[in-house]
Formats: structure tokens, sequence, C-alpha cells
């Protein structure tokens, strides 16, 4: 029976490109934190993918409910938004936003906060990623890359360190109302860890590291 040949696109490693082998497909993602790869049964397929998005390439969930909200699927799901935060420094100047998470289209994006923690930022991004969810009636999911943020989800209640002042005012207040939010309300979103050591960086990281 003759060996199937196999083609490899790769969006992000050492050197992005089309391979012809997996030894050499291997060689530029060893090593490469959140490599994108795919393998294709001939050449052209794995060019034309190449000028894609890689999300658009990988095999959607089929199966869109999980009742632990901290556990990712293996594969991404397509019909989501992804939220993240942004803080020059800790505390410091703190904003949050949510994307689509194929289009990476900006869907909401609040701050600058005088001051605030990453923590925070996340905490707030996710809630307010939830309620914009529910409010529309979408039936998305939602990542986020903070472990953090979703335990404070899960469990309802935010723990931080950062003193009350009149600099994060208004932040705090924030983070009460979506305390309360969570309380009276019942959540519907399926709420995911982004895998960010297995996908690369969330679609809706800042880029500021």
């Amino acid at each position: 029976m003759a060996k199937t040949t196999k083609f490899y696109a790769i969006w992000r490693g050492h050197k992005p490109g089309v391979y012809d082998t997996w030894l050499e497909c291997k060689a530029q993602i060893n090593g490469y934190q959140g490599a994108q790869y795919k393998a294709f049964p001939n050449k052209a397929q794995a060019e034309l993918a190449l000028k894609d998005s890689y999300w658009k390439h990988i095999q959607i969930k089929e199966k869109s409910v999980t009742k632990t909200p901290n556990i990712h699927p293996n594969t991404l799901i397509k019909n989501s938004i992804c939220v993240d935060a942004a803080c020059s420094g800790n505390p410091g100047i703190l904003e949050y936003r949510a994307v689509d998470t194929l289009t990476r289209e900006e869907i909401f994006r609040r701050g600058p906060f005088p001051e605030g923690t990453n923590n925070l930022g996340e905490f707030l991004a996710l809630v307010h990623g939830i309620s914009y969810l529910q409010r529309n009636n979408l039936t998305k999911s939602i990542y986020s890359d903070s472990a953090t943020a979703i335990a404070w989800f899960r469990n309802k209640k935010v723990k931080t360190k950062l003193e009350p002042n009149e600099k994060n005012k208004e932040l705090l207040e924030l983070v009460q109302k979506a305390e309360s939010y969570l309380h009276n309300n019942t959540i519907s979103i399926e709420v995911l860890k982004w895998p960010t050591e297995s996908w690369g960086e969330i679609p809706a990281d800042f880029g500021r590291k």
C-alpha cells in the first residue's frame, strides 16, 4: 500500500510556510510557543490555506456545552467571542475588550481606567462579555485566558488586594455591579479557558507584551 503524502502549512513557527515532510514541519514548530500548523493532502491546498486565517482550517467542536467552565475543548469553538485586559503596571492604567474569535472584530472596549489590576480587568471583561451575549440573545461561547477571572466568575466573588481610593473608585464600583449581576442572573453562556500554551495569544490580546 502506497504511503500517503502530506503537506504541512505553518502559520506560526520559526519560519512559516509550506513543508513537504513531517520532519521539516517538526523542525519549524519544536520549541515555538503557540505554533499553528496543519497537514493537507496536497501542496496546493496547503498554500491556499496559508493565505487564510489559521482558525478557518481547524475543526469545530460539535458539542458546545460543558459543565466545567475552566476546561477547554481540544478544538476551537468558532461561534464564540474572546475577552482580555491590558494593565500598564500593577496597579496601573487598565483597559479591557472583547473581539469576535474568528474575525477579531472588536465588540466592545472599556477604559482606560486610571488605576486597576490585570485580574480585575480580566474579570470585568468576562462578565461584561457574558452580559453582552445574554442581553443580545446570542448563543455563543466566551473565551478568557485568565484562570483567576474564571475562578472569580465561578465563585461570584472577587478577591483583590487593591485598596479603594479616588483613582479606582469607578473601577471598583463596576466590580461590585459585576458581582451583583452574577448573583442575580442565571448564566447560560459557556465559559472556556483559552489554552495560550497550545493556541498562542488569545485574539482579544492587546499585543503589548
